[in-house]
């Protein structure tokens, strides 16, 4: 079985997430996701619109995702991958280049960021429409 793990905040759920979700399983057989903890977004002094548990009851819901896991700290990523004996990384291009000291451990492949949409343009609408 070829397992692929990928990372992410994924907050605002839209069509982007689920293109790299959908290109990440077609990659392998199971797909896992490090999904970042309240307290690591703090850490990155984000905060997202939905909590934790909320985004992974999300995430969860989705037909491409097999597992998902807490994302505390970006120095996890060697442990996780070889804890969940995952083949492949799998990122947004946006990140191309950060993560190739993981090559020592598994394949990397950064995807083409999905055109035209973002979490931080879905964050600045409802701000202005949809307070929380």
């Amino acid at each position: 079985m070829k397992k692929i793990i990928t990372y992410g905040t994924f907050d605002l759920l839209h069509y982007g997430h689920i293109n790299l979700l959908q290109r990440a399983k077609a990659m392998g057989d199971y797909l896992l996701v490090g999904l970042s903890s309240d307290e690591f977004n703090a850490l990155k002094h984000k905060q997202s619109y939905y909590s934790y548990n909320e985004r992974k009851t999300i995430l969860e819901a989705i037909k491409y995702v097999d597992e998902v896991f807490p994302e505390n700290t970006w120095e996890q990523k060697p442990d996780d991958i070889q804890k969940y004996k995952a083949d492949v990384l799998v990122m947004g291009d946006d990140w191309k280049g950060k993560f190739d000291n993981l090559k020592k451990y598994c394949q990397v492949i950064y995807v083409p960021r999905t055109p035209l949409v973002s979490t931080t343009k879905c964050k600045e609408y409802l701000r202005a429409f949809i307070p929380r």
